[in-house]
């Protein structure tokens, strides 16, 4: 198997141009973008439903109420 490496240099040299130029602005969009914490104030939230619910049909369930 080829490696990435291998199958830009056998690109004509725009191309190769080209490849260049996306993962440049791949690398600066990725580096842009804020870092956050995980933000976890809804754990717990769902405690209620533990004698109701599995855990299988509690996410099922979360799937629903949420729209998705």
């Amino acid at each position: 198997m080829k490696t990435l490496g291998d199958m830009i240099r056998e690109l004509p040299p725009e191309a190769q141009r080209q490849v260049a130029d996306y993962v440049r602005r791949l690398s600066e969009s990725i580096k842009s973008m804020p870092k956050r914490k995980l933000d976890q104030h809804w754990a717990g939230a769902l405690r209620r439903y533990r004698s109701q619910y599995t855990s299988l049909q509690l996410q099922q369930k979360v799937l629903e109420w949420r729209g998705d």
